[in-house]
């Protein structure tokens, strides 16, 4: 009998054991897909990945290197990564099929917030002789990393303005950029971020730069209308050491998205977590770009699909969803 008895125990044990990595050890595991080297993206999805994963019991997100908001695009669409950023621009473009020479639809990328505006930077040497953006024809220009937001960006304006054929087109990361300027072997580099940028400051630190103003051509190359979701701000004087002028660009607005598959709960857990008021001044000491965040402005510049766990979590803050970005 006592034998027996110990034998029913010892399996009972067993089994409690075995039960144990699915009651309380076992994570699920994200992958945030993130940016270059230097840029914003891969400050806000590093700091964004580790605070999910601290905070939030059963889940692990890792950070991905990324060459920035195309790839990011691509990638979250198929799949291979759950969480990214991606600009509001290439997610529109991207959904309708209208992305340069890729008619493909990525309708599996689902926007969850706003995170910050991205402007366009167009740095030059003074006394290069560059002086407006029509004298970049024959020079030696780089557009951020191929298959990035910024690359994507730099083509369609160049592109507007009748440029992009007749520039040399660099497919450079920023850091590798401002190095590449203060070296001589590029005539300008193109950055497409929240200010202050590292990049900038450090082309700044080490050269006399300019910023050139990008408004006035585009709009003469009709670029804004046939991009609308570009809105046109100013860069202050003084955001970069020797540039000591407004400077008149544009800006797209950088999106936290997910995966169609991602499961509605851990998208609610994510926003709760990194929009609380301890989340958000996180993301500041990150990135001083993410004072940008807030929950009143959380659906700024989203004009494509909300995830369903972004729609109900953003409907419970008594923010209103527009037709646009209803959840389908």
């Amino acid at each position: 009998m006592t034998r027996r008895w110990l034998l029913t125990v010892g399996i009972l044990f067993a089994g409690i054991l075995l039960a144990l990595p699915t009651a309380g050890l076992a994570k699920d595991r994200l992958a945030f897909s993130g940016g270059p080297e230097g840029g914003t993206f891969q400050y806000f999805s590093n700091g964004i990945a580790i605070r999910l994963t601290k905070n939030i019991s059963g889940l692990e997100v890792s950070n991905m290197a990324s060459a920035g908001s195309l790839e990011n695009l691509r990638r979250v669409n198929s799949g291979e990564a759950d969480f990214g950023i991606v600009y509001s621009g290439d997610t529109y473009l991207g959904r309708n099929g209208r992305l340069t020479k890729d008619d493909n639809k990525y309708e599996n990328v689902h926007a969850l917030a706003y995170l910050y505006g991205a402007p366009a930077h167009l740095i030059v040497l003074q006394g290069s002789g560059i002086e407006s953006v029509n004298d970049l024809a024959g020079k030696r220009v780089a557009v951020g990393g191929a298959g990035s937001g910024a690359a994507g960006a730099a083509q369609r304006y160049f592109s507007a303005l009748g440029l992009w054929d007749k520039m040399k087109v660099e497919f450079l990361g920023y850091s590798k950029a401002a190095a590449a300027l203060g070296d001589g072997l590029i005539d300008a580099f193109w950055v497409f971020a929240g200010f202050p940028n590292s990049s900038v400051i450090q082309a700044a630190a080490s050269n006399k730069i300019m910023i050139l103003s990008v408004v006035e051509a585009g709009e003469e190359g009709g670029f804004f209308e046939a991009y609308p979701f570009y809105t046109r701000l100013t860069i202050p004087a003084g955001t970069y050491s020797g540039v000591d002028y407004d400077v008149h660009s544009f800006q797209d607005s950088a999106l936290w998205v997910a995966g169609k598959h991602v499961s509605a709960t851990w998208v609610e857990q994510a926003l709760a977590e990194v929009f609380s008021k301890e989340g958000m001044a996180y993301m500041v000491k990150v990135k001083s770009t993410a004072k940008a965040m807030s929950i009143e402005g959380a659906l700024d510049g989203i004009v494509t699909p909300v995830h369903e766990g972004a729609e109900t979590f953003w409907k419970g803050h008594g923010l209103v969803i527009s037709t646009d970005q209803a959840a389908r």
